[in-house]
C-alpha cells in the first residue's frame, strides 16, 4: 500500500485552522484599538505612532509575564475565559508601579494542538483586559507546537508597553517617615501561589474543582479562576497628580519581596494586618493548609492587590479619589526609620 506524502497537518500543525482564527478574532481586536494604531491585524508587525506632543522626556516601559499555574486549574475546570484577563493585568499592573500608562499589549499562546474554541476564550479574555486598562492590543501569536506540548496543553505569555513622563515617574526614592501605606483590595489569589493552592485542594484535600466549598459560599472552580483586579485607570489618575511616592504590585513574593523593592535603604515598612478583612479563601488555606503567617504574606496577597505610598496629607484625599472611582482601599501601616525592612504586625 503506497503511503500519503506527509504534510506539516500531519505533523501536528493545521495552518487552515490558524488562520481561520485570526479572521474570527479580528473584530475582537477592534473593541481595544486606540488612536494611535495604524493598521490592522494580521501583519508581521502591529504599528503605533507615538504621540509625543504632551511629553518633555518621554520614557518607554515595557514589562512582560505569565499566568503560571493558574492556567492548570482553568484546564482542570474547562473554563478559559478568564486567565486572559490575568495574562493583561500581570504585566500593565507592573506598568503603571512606575507611573505608566500602557499602550499596547501583545499576546503569546502556545499549543500542544489548536482549538478554536478553547483560544478565543483565551483572547476574549485578553480583550477584556486590554480594555480594562485601557491599551491597545497590537498583535500576538498562537503557536502549534506538538511534541513540545501534549495535545491539551498550553501556556501564554504577554508583553506589554507604556509611557511615563520622566518627572513623574514613581520609584520609591521620596518615601519618608510617617508616609502612609495604602492597600487596595484585591479580586481573590490573582495569579501566584497557585502551586502552593493546587497542592493543598487537589492532592491533600483531594477535592475536585467544581467542588462546592461552604467555608468559601461558592465552587472551588469559581474561586480559583476569579480574574485578577487591573489597577491601571484609578492608580494612573493619582500618579498624574503626583499623589504616590511609591506602588508596589503584590504578586510572587507577597508582601515582604515586593514592598521591600521599593523602599529606600533607611525605610522599614509596618503593615497592620488587622486593617482590613482577609477573604475567606486566604483564611481557608491558612487553616486547611497549616500554613503560618509569615509564608502566607510571603505567598500570597491576602487581599490586597497593590500598595501606595502617599503622604501624611495626601491619605484623605486618596482614599475619598480612589472611592469615587469603585476601588475599595484602606490604610494599612505606615513608613518609619530604620533599616529597609518590611514587618507585618
Amino acid at each position: 500500500m503506497k503511503e500519503e506524502p506527509l504534510s506539516y497537518k500531519k505533523a501536528g500543525v493545521n495552518i487552515n485552522e490558524g488562520n481561520r482564527l485570526v479572521k474570527e478574532i479580528r473584530r475582537m481586536l477592534q473593541r481595544t484599538k486606540r488612536k494611535e494604531v495604524i493598521g490592522e491585524i494580521g501583519g508581521f508587525g502591529g504599528l503605533f505612532k507615538l504621540a509625543l506632543g504632551g511629553y518633555k522626556e518621554p520614557l518607554l516601559v515595557s514589562c512582560t509575564d505569565g499566568v503560571g499555574t493558574k492556567i492548570l486549574a482553568a484546564k482542570m475546570a474547562g473554563r478559559f475565559d478568564t486567565i486572559g484577563i490575568d495574562l493583561v493585568a500581570m504585566s500593565v499592573n507592573d506598568l503603571v508601579v512606575q507611573g505608566a500608562e500602557p499602550l499596547f499589549f501583545l499576546d503569546y499562546i502556545s499549543v500542544g494542538k489548536l482549538d478554536r474554541r478553547k483560544t478565543k476564550e483565551m483572547i476574549k479574555g485578553i480583550v477584556n483586559g486590554c480594555r480594562q486598562a485601557g491599551c491597545a492590543l497590537l498583535g500576538g501569536e498562537t503557536a502549534e507546537m506538538p511534541g513540545v506540548y501534549p495535545p491539551e496543553g498550553f501556556d501564554l505569555a504577554g508583553f506589554a508597553v507604556g509611557i511615563v513622563e520622566k518627572s513623574k515617574l514613581i520609584t520609591g526614592k521620596r518615601i519618608a517617615r510617617g508616609d502612609i501605606i495604602i492597600g487596595l483590595a484585591s479580586s481573590g489569589l490573582h495569579s501566584n501561589g497557585y502551586s502552593l493552592v493546587r497542592k493543598l485542594f487537589f492532592e491533600q484535600l483531594k477535592y475536585k474543582i467544581d467542588r462546592f466549598v461552604p467555608a468559601l459560599r461558592k465552587k472551588l472552580s469559581d474561586e480559583l479562576l476569579k480574574p485578577t483586579a487591573i489597577y491601571v485607570k484609578p492608580v494612573l489618575a493619582l500618579a498624574r497628580k503626583s499623589l504616590i511616592k511609591g506602588i508596589a504590585n503584590i504578586t510572587g513574593g507577597g508582601f515582604y519581596d515586593n514592598i521591600k523593592r521599593i523602599l529606600p535603604e533607611n525605610r522599614i515598612a509596618v503593615i497592620d494586618n488587622g486593617r482590613w478583612t482577609v477573604p475567606a479563601i486566604f483564611k481557608f488555606i491558612r487553616k486547611e493548609g497549616k500554613i503560618n503567617d509569615y509564608e502566607m504574606f510571603r505567598t500570597f496577597n491576602m487581599g490586597i492587590g497593590m500598595i501606595l505610598i502617599v503622604g501624611r496629607q495626601n491619605e484623605k484625599r486618596v482614599l475619598a479619589n480612589l472611592k469615587k472611582r469603585g476601588q475599595r482601599a484602606y490604610s494599612i501601616g505606615t513608613i518609619i526609620r530604620g533599616k529597609k525592612e518590611v514587618r507585618v504586625v
